[in-house]
């Protein structure tokens, strides 16, 4: 696994043409000790890359963003000199080109390229890969700002930090961040009014629902009402002189009572009159316009 630096000056604020800018980054960056040392053990490969150049380092993920704080602090002797960087960590192959040059090719070095890409002036850029790693060692956490999604070539999205402190670095959003902003706040606001309005269907949806149940309501008590009418047998007095009418009294009544008690709801007393007349008042208030 290798780790790739690119770097690119961006002549937005330089009046040197391309290829001044480029022979005075060379220098600078032939002069930084970390390149120096990774060139001195092999572990070091230089690329021509678009209007820049890339550097891959063999050694440790530190290694290229030392190399990045070299260069930084050496540019700030160089206003003329408007350089964006960007490092990632991946596969990168060695090969030889259709001249017999010696060349490098890989995701490693597409990857850095691309992270630079979405940086202006003065930024050095990180993916996430490379953050990740840095965040072990204490001495760099205050340098890494996490930045979120960066849209890319063939409209690819990679997590991208940015790597600033000390007076190195530039500290400021990327104008490619705030563009991607401005496109999501549509999104984001349409994202909103569909949620509003699948809630006010559900809403909707479930007051609807509800309506038969509250309608059935008095068709249910209906029944219970009518359950409150009762029928009241009371014993019957023998009211003639003749004592032994008072049989036909008690047998008019033991004939009457079981056809009452088929009758649902009917309530049966067989007290002596005077307790039955008495009750007489509490029973038909009761029964709400029950029979006795």
């Amino acid at each position: 696994m290798s780790c790739s630096l690119t770097l690119s000056p961006t002549h937005s604020c330089s009046s040197l043409s391309r290829a001044s800018s480029l022979i005075r980054l060379k220098r600078i960056v032939r002069g930084t000790e970390q390149l120096r040392a990774a060139e001195a053990e092999g572990k070091l490969l230089r690329l021509p890359a678009g209007d820049g150049g890339a550097l891959v380092f063999r050694t440790t993920p530190e290694a290229p963003v030392s190399c990045a704080l070299e260069i930084a602090r050496e540019l700030k002797n160089h206003p003329e000199l408007c350089v964006r960087m960007g490092i990632h960590s991946g596969p990168v192959n060695e090969i030889t080109d259709l001249n017999e040059q010696a060349n490098i090719a890989g995701a490693g070095i597409n990857m850095a390229q691309r992270v630079m890409d979405c940086g202006d002036n003065g930024h050095i850029l990180l993916s996430k890969r490379v953050a990740d790693d840095l965040a072990q060692y204490p001495r760099w956490r205050s340098f890494l700002h996490d930045l979120g999604e960066c849209e890319v070539k063939h409209g690819v999205r990679i997590d991208v930090v940015n790597f600033y402190g000390d007076g190195i670095g530039n500290p400021k959003v990327p104008k490619r961040f705030h563009i991607l902003q401005k496109h999501r706040a549509p999104i984001r606001w349409a994202a909103i009014a569909a949620v509003v309005m699948a809630a006010a269907l559900l809403a909707f949806q479930f007051a609807r629902t509800r309506k038969p149940a509250t309608a059935e309501l008095p068709e249910q008590t209906a029944p219970i009402a009518a359950q409150d009418k009762s029928l009241a047998v009371l014993p019957f007095e023998n009211l003639s002189s003749d004592k032994e009418n008072a049989f036909f009294a008690q047998g008019f009544r033991m004939k009457l009572s079981p056809r009452c008690r088929e009758s649902a709801g009917s309530a049966l007393f067989h007290e002596h009159p005077p307790r039955a007349t008495a009750a007489l008042p509490k029973i038909c208030p009761r029964s709400r316009g029950s029979y006795t």
